[in-house]
């Protein structure tokens, strides 16, 4: 049935992991709505949702550009992918 797509370990918890977060931060939001909002080092106005995003956007394009100028392994950029998602959700 899903056999268009190349699912391999990697992949599966990637997709899992995300899906998570994002039902962790609808938990969060349903028990304490409109309380996340707030001014950060980037002189925004963001929600969780917000930083959620921008931790993604953030990774995706940390290991892209990992990716396309050193190669493998992916060791170095999960850390600075791990590392932007607290900076995120700490000073954004």
């Amino acid at each position: 049935m899903l056999t268009w797509m190349a699912w391999t370990w990697p992949t599966g918890l990637f997709f899992i992991g995300v899906f998570t977060a994002m039902a962790i931060i609808t938990v969060i939001e349903i028990k304490k709505p409109g309380t996340s909002a707030r001014k950060g080092a980037l002189g925004l106005v963001t929600t969780r949702g917000d930083r959620l995003f921008l931790s993604l956007m953030g990774s995706a394009w940390i290991f892209l550009a990992w990716l396309g100028i050193v190669g493998t392994p992916l060791w170095i950029p999960l850390a600075l992918a791990i590392s932007w998602g607290i900076f995120c959700f700490r000073k954004v």
